[in-house]
């Protein structure tokens, strides 16, 4: 998003972002990959979980007229919202009011929508409450991952935001409060990505789809951890709840005498494979729970 903005002749005169986290087995601290970027351009940096008064004077400091804001995780204060002229303004990744909160691509997926799309709203004091300035639909694709989602509606942002910008400046944008029936997407973890072989194949579809790339979908095989990133649902299937079938792709019985195709997966301890290639290695059939 901040590349796209860049590209598009926009002046970038500061960054707001998390401060660095610890990750991995080793909780080494790392930045964020806004904060790298940019870092690498050479774009004025400040690192803030919350906005408190030693970030809004260096806010202040750095003479912006409005600021875009894109998944920073925390609400606004007034005080905050009344630093710059124009104005604070979200590019959220969904039709509000469908969707606030952190994970609204996720919750598309999940709620097995066919069209989605990005929202530009004036950030007030509320969750992604604020009034509307435009927004732009698109198609869900049928095995489209919330990664794959995000990336699209990044670059559909991008544009949005060329489009409003000019207008934001000139005084001459329209704004229009939000309506409609809300909702709300708070943000997933991993006990939310455990696949329920009880549900159909067709809901754990878009479980697979919606924890793609994070935290990713998983389930027990034979007691032990087993990721699924992809994966595809089958209309009848054959067997006991659990169990393994196929000839030559895994598929797992779900409820409703369907079935879950294993189309990529990762076995504990072991790289991201086919499913296929997973399979053929098996040398017994274990049991999915």
């Amino acid at each position: 998003m901040l590349e796209g903005l860049m590209k598009s002749g926009h002046e970038i005169v500061g960054v707001l972002t998390r401060e660095d986290a610890k990750v991995g087995r080793n909780q080494a601290l790392q930045e964020s990959p806004v904060a790298r970027f940019a870092s690498d351009k050479g774009i004025p940096l400040i690192k803030a979980n919350k906005v408190d008064s030693t970030a809004e004077l260096q806010i202040s400091e750095l003479g912006a007229d409005l600021a875009i804001v894109v998944a920073y995780g925390t609400l606004l204060k007034q005080s905050t919202l009344d630093l710059l002229a124009l104005g604070w303004f979200n590019l959220h990744y969904s039709l509000l009011p469908l969707h606030r909160g952190a994970a609204p691509v996720q919750h598309a997926i999940l709620s097995g929508e066919s069209v989605t799309g990005v929202s530009v709203f004036k950030i007030d004091q509320g969750m992604d409450t604020g009034p509307i300035l435009g927004s732009t639909k698109t198609v869900i694709g049928p095995l489209e991952t919330c990664g794959e989602l995000t990336q699209r509606l990044s670059e559909l942002g991008v544009g949005l935001l060329n489009e409003l910008l000019p207008q934001i400046y000139s005084g001459m944008s329209s704004i229009s409060e939000q309506s409609g029936q809300a909702s709300m997407a708070p943000k997933l973890n991993r006990a939310d990505a455990k696949l329920d072989l009880s549900r159909s194949a067709q809901g754990l579809e878009l479980v697979v789809r919606a924890m793609n790339p994070e935290p990713i979908a998983w389930l027990n095989y034979d007691g032990e951890p087993f990721r699924v990133l992809r994966a595809k649902a089958e209309i009848t299937a054959t067997g006991s709840l659990g169990e393994l079938v196929g000839d030559s792709e895994p598929i797992v019985v779900c409820g409703q005498n369907t079935g879950l195709r294993l189309v990529e997966v990762q076995p504990a301890g072991k790289k991201i494979m086919s499913g296929t290639d997973w399979f053929r290695g098996l040398r017994s059939n274990g049991r999915f729970s």
